[in-house]
Parts: C-alpha cells; structure tokens; sequence
C-alpha cells in the first residue's frame, strides 16, 4: 500500500460520473469545462499533515493540485495538505 509523506494525502476523487454516449458529435479535442474544485475521499494521511483529517474523510480540493502518480501499474491520487479547502 501506498503511504503519503511530507504533508500529502493520499484521495479517491469521488462524484465522477461514466461519460455517456451523446447523439451530438463533437471535436476529438473537444473537453467539457471541469469545476475548479472537487470533493475526494481520503485514504490515508501523512503523519506530518497540518491539521486532523482521518481515513474515509470527505474533503474539497483544488482539482489542478491532484497529482496522479503511476507506479508498477497502479494510479494513485495525492493532494498537499496546503490544497484542502475544506472538510465535509
């Protein structure tokens, strides 16, 4: 399992929905406006994170702050602690 250090959080971006077939064609570099912010879920906190957040939080970050890391295969998703705007 992956564990954050240094003040990330490691998060599952939540409230994604499946893109569903349009009957409009559009551009292939066509993208939708995307909100600035996004609500994740924590699933696991750095020791040194500067305020009290726990496994299974719910949180509002700023989206162009989430890291995708790729690593032997597998996606993760970290944030700074600095980018959490707020807790649900």
């Amino acid at each position: 399992m992956f564990k954050p250090v240094n003040r990330y959080l490691l998060i599952k971006q939540i409230g994604i929905e499946d893109k569903e077939e349009s009957l409009i064609v559009l551009p292939d570099d066509y993208k939708p406006e995307e909100e600035r912010y996004v609500m994740v879920e924590v699933l696991a906190v750095s020791e040194d994170a500067r305020f009290k957040v726990s496994t299974g939080d719910k949180l509002i970050v700023d989206r162009s702050m989430v890291e995708q890391i790729k690593i032997e295969g597998t996606n993760y998703d970290v944030v700074l602690d600095n980018y959490v705007i707020g807790i649900i």
